[in-house]
């Protein structure tokens, strides 16, 4: 049996904030369970989001310079590609109109600053888990449906022939 530890296979959690403190601080605390991948501005996000290797999870700050997290988490919602990955707010807006919008807007969750490193591991963990079986389903559901109209067509198939058989004993 192989016992090996495949860091390849972790969760990728993409950390946004401005501030590179709160930066090092979430790969610190993350590291450990994730890979983890860090974006100083709205637009680097976006861009990790879309690329080739997504991230499983994303922790967003509200308050950035240029696109906030709220006009992030909005464009990834309306982008198909990016509109799976589960966002959770990492922010000090803690008014009950901020967290509504953030929910609002698509976001799973909503941690206020000062964080509590087990809440947000927990968190963190849940929505990884609640993620790894909505992709089981959907993988499962597609195959499903390719199954179903293979299947149909080769039923589609059997009728033709079992028609014209009957045709030429009819004859």
């Amino acid at each position: 049996m192989d016992d090996s530890f495949n860091y390849s296979d972790q969760p990728l959690v993409l950390v946004v904030d401005d501030i590179p403190e709160n930066l090092e601080l979430m790969s610190e605390l993350l590291l450990d369970s994730y890979r983890v991948k860090v974006a100083s501005s709205g637009i680097n996000a976006l861009r990790i989001a879309a690329s080739e290797t997504p991230p499983d999870l994303i922790l967003l700050d509200v308050m950035m310079p240029g696109i906030d997290g709220y006009e992030v988490c909005r464009a990834l919602k309306q982008n198909p590609q990016t509109q799976a990955i589960p966002v959770i707010f990492l922010t000090a807006k803690s008014e009950i109109a901020d967290e509504q919008l953030g929910f609002d807007l698509g976001a799973v969750d909503y941690i206020t600053k000062p964080i509590s490193p087990p809440i947000v591991m927990a968190r963190v963990k849940s929505h990884l888990q609640l993620k790894a079986g909505a992709d089981f389903l959907r993988d499962k559901s597609e195959y499903l449906e390719l199954e179903v109209r293979r299947r149909t067509r080769d039923i589609e198939k059997h009728q033709e022939v079992a028609i014209e058989a009957m045709a030429g004993l009819a004859a």
